[in-house]
């Protein structure tokens, strides 16, 4: 699944987080963009985002997660 992240800084001795969000629909990475709009939310987005990556359902990596919303929204279809 086309994924784009999210970096949830940890505080202390907690490590950084990466949420993974489905990119909402029509947006166009050109590969200079300055913010990408997500599926779960019609206003917010990610600020400075990272490049889009096919990201599998079933993440094996520590400190990573999907977005619950937007797996939802992936499992729906």
């Amino acid at each position: 699944m086309l994924a784009t992240p999210e970096r949830i800084p940890g505080y202390g001795r907690t490590p950084d987080q990466t949420v993974w969000h489905k990119p909402g629909n029509g947006h166009r990475c050109t590969g200079g963009c300055d913010f990408h709009p997500i599926a779960c939310s019609a206003d917010e987005g990610i600020v400075a985002p990272a490049p889009k990556r096919d990201v599998p359902l079933r993440l094996d990596k520590q400190h990573e997660s999907w977005c619950l919303d937007c797996l939802a929204l992936i499992r729906a279809k």
